[in-house]
């Protein structure tokens, strides 16, 4: 299995930006992408949802389909990676998400990255006509969809017989252009997920704040020990959202006045990095300090291509110098 090449991630959830239209969208969107890979981040990730979610705005808001905007940030990049955080494994045939994800690599020349989750939103599901079964069945696709994602990213033919998606003699030509695409699962569930993740995983991502992830972390040891797998393979990272402003107290501003804010729970805000450089570099060094080997942040001011160079230039270093292979908590 190959390792993630995720330190440093920019996800981008929003597509409303203030003053920009639909002509507009995409360009500046290209104009997030490039500057996030020009000033730290290795990674550009986006959300495999079909209209806003909980969270982060309502419903009607803008919401482009992530494996068709991915290729198109691939043409316009050069050496970050591209992920979904994370696909929806009920929103697609397996072979067939397989399949699109060796696209977007050949396209890129190597940066996809394949992620995916069991799936969660209900309401989303039922909108758009998806089956949405119960969780239990939900993990059982998830795990079919794993194993015929990695025999397609590593055989041509591929075959697996499965309790719900099978394949016989799947054809993935062109191959990934390394060989292999990493996956990355996403969810912090501590018997399935995480069990999931110490058996077929490359990268695992979380929620929560460090006391959190260190636990998680030792939850996933735990699943490798059991399964003789060695830690040091699995890349962990945790999706927060970041606000960081050349002084405390204007981080402090923007954090309270964003429309954003209206829509996270308290909880989740409680877990917001939120400071001036000095500020949120200390706060991320706790949670790499409990275990992670990257950090994945959302801003709800990525418009301000400033703001994500400042975001870049203060976490990238600290998030490069995180030791390679680390597989215990810290």
């Amino acid at each position: 299995m190959l390792r993630a090449p995720i330190h440093l991630g920019l996800q981008i959830p929003n597509f409303n930006f203030p003053d920009v239209g639909e002509e507009e969208l995409f360009e500046t969107l290209s104009g997030i992408a490039g500057t996030a890979e020009s000033s730290g981040f290795d990674t550009v990730l986006v959300m495999d949802h079909l209209h806003q979610i909980r969270g982060v705005g309502p419903p009607e808001n803008w919401m482009l389909e992530g494996n068709t905007i991915l290729p198109a940030l691939a043409a316009r990049t050069s050496r970050v990676n591209l992920s979904m955080l994370v696909g929806a494994t009920t929103y697609r045939n397996p072979a067939l998400h397989a399949k699109i994800t060796t696209t977007l690599d050949v396209i890129s020349g190597g940066r996809a990255i394949h992620g995916i989750g069991a799936g969660w939103n209900v309401e989303e599901a039922t909108a758009y006509g998806y089956d949405f079964p119960s969780l239990g069945e939900r993990f059982e696709r998830l795990e079919d969809h794993l194993r015929i994602a990695r025999a397609m990213f590593t055989q041509s033919p591929a075959s697996y017989q499965g309790k719900h998606h099978s394949i016989d003699g799947a054809f993935n030509n062109p191959r990934p252009i390394r060989g292999d695409i990493p996956i990355m699962i996403g969810g912090s569930g501590e018997k399935k997920t995480l069990r999931m993740v110490a058996q077929y995983a490359d990268a695992s991502n979380f929620f929560g704040d460090a006391e959190h992830i260190r636990h998680l972390c030792g939850v996933l040891e735990g699943h490798c020990e059991r399964l003789g797998r060695d830690m040091s393979e699995i890349t962990k990272t945790r999706l927060g959202t970041i606000v960081v402003a050349p002084t405390q107290a204007e981080a402090e501003r923007k954090a309270e006045s964003t429309p954003l804010a209206a829509h996270v729970p308290a909880d989740r805000r409680a877990t917001w990095v939120v400071g001036d450089p000095d500020t949120t570099a200390e706060q991320c060094q706790e949670l790499l300090d409990a275990g992670l080997d990257g950090l994945i942040f959302n801003s709800p001011y990525t418009h301000e291509l400033e703001t994500v160079e400042l975001i870049g230039k203060t976490l990238g270093p600290l998030c490069s110098d995180v030791p390679s292979g680390r597989s215990s908590v810290g």
